[in-house]
Parts: structure tokens; C-alpha cells; sequence
């Protein structure tokens, strides 16, 4: 894997986050991630303004990988990386925007669940899908099944993962990371807990860690 790839895997599980108030919560989301061990995070486009967001917590904490979700335009991709986006993430397989992201040089984790998707992220040389939705789509046993054919990729589920099933997910080597928004909650975000998100994703990197050991 590429060096950012490597990074993403390290760190193990990527927070999912909408953020309604960029302004006011971008700055101290960053740096509870950061706290808790998980310096990154998927700010995703399903609330406005998530370049800004994207920018903030740069800004605040220089060291986390800020990434951008739920991309479904070429503008949006535009709009990450004039933000300082890393990389990108698309809910689905769409070849223009993941050949737009491959021409830009940014990395693009595009969402596929078929064969269909698999193949055709192989022909754009890609490492690291995103798996989504996981639970729905057939969870682990459908991406250990598909990683015979494509043993290539590593993949990164999002959609129903939670503590209960972190480490069920972790313990795969198929698996890069897993994505999830349950340590970033719009309960937790909206009233500034951040002290629980910090505990959060420390318990998140430990429930990796221990199932990497096995």
C-alpha cells in the first residue's frame, strides 16, 4: 500500500462525521479525535459547508488525516481539495469521479459491493474500497468471499459498524480500516462532548489493537 494508505491502516477505524456548525465544531472535534489516538476523519458532504469543516480541523490540528465523504460530483472534489482534503470517499462506484480523483492525484476510496464494482476499481489501480453499506450488503463474510478473486485490495467497511462488532471486522486481514459514526454521534457533536468522543475512540484503537494481536 501508498504511504497514506499505510497511515489509514495503522490508525484502524475512520470517523464518519457530519458536522451541522463547522465554525463552532470543527476545531474541538479535531482535536478530541486527535486526543483519543485517531488523528482522521471522513467529513462528509451531507451537511453544508463540509469543505470548511474540512479546513478547520486542519487548521486546529496540522497532523490528522481530514478526508472528504459522500462525494457525488466532480465540485465537491474540487471544493476537498482546495480545503486541504487528503482524500475522497464516494457512497458508490462512479468512474468519472474516481478517474477525475486518480487525474488530480488525490486518493479516492469509492463505495462497491459487487464484483461488478470490484473489477472496475481495478482497472483504475486502486488499493483501498470503501465496503458500504457493510452490514447491509453481507457484512465480513461477503468481503472475505470476495477477496478471492480480487485478493488485491484492502477494503475499508462503513455502514453498521459499531463497538459490538469493531473487532469481528478488525481481526480480518482483508480489512484496512473500518468506518463508523458511532464515536461521533449528532448527540456528541451537537452538545460538545468531547471528552466522551475522546473515550470513544480510545476504546476503538484498543478493540483494534487487541484483535491485530490475534
Amino acid at each position: 500500500m501508498n504511504e497514506l494508505n499505510k497511515r489509514v491502516s495503522e490508525i484502524g477505524v475512520v470517523p464518519v462525521i457530519k458536522l451541522n456548525y463547522p465554525q463552532r465544531d470543527a476545531a474541538p472535534l479535531a482535536k478530541a479525535l486527535c486526543a483519543g489516538g485517531v488523528p482522521i476523519a471522513e467529513v462528509t458532504f451531507r451537511a453544508a459547508g463540509a469543505d470548511t469543516a474540512i479546513r478547520l480541523m486542519k487548521q486546529a490540528c496540522p497532523e490528522i488525516l481530514c478526508g472528504a465523504g459522500t462525494v457525488t460530483t466532480t465540485e465537491h472534489v474540487d471544493l476537498a481539495i482546495a480545503a486541504g482534503a487528503e482524500f475522497i470517499v464516494t457512497p458508490g462506484f462512479d468512474p468519472e469521479i474516481v478517474a477525475y480523483c486518480v487525474e488530480k492525484g488525490i486518493a479516492i476510496y469509492p463505495g462497491c459491493t459487487t464484483p461488478t464494482d470490484y473489477h472496475a476499481a481495478l482497472k483504475f489501480g486502486l488499493e483501498v474500497l470503501k465496503f458500504f453499506p457493510a452490514e447491509q450488503s453481507g457484512g465480513l463474510a461477503k468481503i472475505k468471499a470476495m477477496a478471492a478473486p480480487f485478493p488485491m485490495f484492502k477494503v475499508m467497511p462503513t455502514g453498521g459498524i459499531s463497538l459490538k462488532n469493531l473487532k469481528e471486522y478488525s481481526s480480518s486481514p482483508v480489512i484496512c480500516a473500518c468506518g463508523g459514526s458511532y464515536m461521533v454521534t449528532a448527540d456528541l457533536i451537537e452538545n460538545g462532548k468531547w471528552d466522551e468522543i475522546t473515550a470513544l475512540c480510545r476504546q476503538s484503537v484498543e478493540i483494534v489493537k487487541e484483535a491485530r494481536a490475534k
